[in-house]
């Protein structure tokens, strides 16, 4: 059954078991990057169910051969270490600031880097630049005879007229605002290890994925629910389900070359942030009230070169606003992070 086709997952266990689904692409793609997996930054919102369709998808593509999935975090939520073990993935706490702590790491020919920080950004500055500057240093050091894939972010790009398509691989970067900036310095810091030490690599370009209880829609429909303005200041997004993220994300695996396989991971679609949050309402039954109009530019990346590698991602838009609506009107949990999509100046 197409993940579109199911139920409306009704409890987090449910929703994160659709997220954690691998595609029969993604067990061939384990099969061409056989070995252990190790996931780095394994606890932040997608973390969990990245390791856990990891560890789905290698036992498909393995058989009886079980091979290590390994999630690496500081763990600072312990009930999500716990349901991590539960699944048979191995955990192990470890600041990745401490080079002495990535040193002690064990050996694996496959690593997600996922490690990073956005928010608080503008209050600590100096903290960001080490997370995802010094942390990538670190890992990229450990591991420089593995294949890596690294998350990255579409905000390294500038902001793109509404009518012309999205950044595309090819265009330059032009990051604005410390965060970004930072995690360009990232994407630099793997290109040093793989021009000079010839790793493998994979630089994942995401902007906006979406779970029922973060995101973009989960934002508009909060607001909308709540009798909050819903700003139109970046008034177009892309969006992507998260399990179609971690399914790519896993499949780019097989992809990391040297110099850097870069992909652009998000929707294909040119999305109206006044016509997401309008179905929303209507779902809602309730009338948006919006604040400010939209602006000619937006962050907008284009993924004809995903779709050309990948393939299409399988959550169609209706969906993801009828499963999104339905989670915010029956009060289900919430992780309380907005995305801040609305931000225009790079300042987060």
């Amino acid at each position: 059954m197409s993940v579109a086709a199911r139920p409306a997952p009704r409890t987090e266990d449910e929703l994160d078991a659709v997220l954690s689904e691998p595609r029969a692409a993604t067990v061939e793609a384990l099969r061409r990057a056989p070995g252990d997996i190790v996931v780095l930054g394994a606890g932040g919102k997608m973390g969990p169910t990245l390791a856990r369709m990891a560890a789905r998808a290698a036992d498909k593509a393995d058989g009886t051969k079980r091979r290590r999935v390994i999630a690496v975090s500081r763990f600072s939520v312990a009930h999500a270490r716990d349901e991590l073990e539960r699944q048979g993935i191995e955990t192990i706490s470890a600041d990745l600031l401490d080079s002495a702590a990535v040193d002690a790491l064990p050996d694996a020919p496959n690593v997600v880097f996922m490690a990073g920080q956005k928010f608080g950004t503008s209050d600590a500055p100096s903290r960001t630049w080490m997370m995802n500057v010094v942390v990538p240093a670190h890992c990229a050091r450990r591991y420089p005879t593995s294949r890596i894939v690294a998350f990255s972010t579409g905000n390294v790009y500038p902001l793109r007229g509404v009518l012309g398509g999205g950044a595309t691989e090819a265009t330059k970067p032009q990051p604005l605002g410390e965060y970004a900036a930072s995690c360009l310095g990232r994407e630099r810091v793997f290109e040093y290890y793989a021009a000079e030490e010839t790793t493998h690599v994979a630089i994942m370009r995401l902007n906006y994925a979406i779970d029922l209880r973060y995101g973009v829609l989960a934002d508009l429909a909060m607001r909308i629910k709540g009798n909050r303005l819903v700003p139109l200041a970046m008034g177009y997004v892309n969006v992507i389900w998260q399990g179609d993220a971690n399914r790519i994300a896993l499949e780019m695996l097989p992809l990391a070359t040297t110099p850097p396989f870069v992909l652009n991971v998000t929707g294909r679609d040119t999305l109206s942030v006044r016509t997401l949050a309008i179905e929303l309402g209507n779902r809602l039954n309730k009338k948006p009230d919006f604040d400010d109009a939209e602006a000619p530019d937006a962050l907008l990346s284009d993924t004809s070169k995903l779709r050309s590698h990948l393939g299409e991602p399988e959550m169609p838009l209706d969906t993801m606003l009828d499963w999104t609506a339905e989670w915010v009107r029956e009060n289900r949990p919430m992780l309380g992070k907005p995305t801040h999509f609305e931000t225009r100046d790079g300042a987060f």
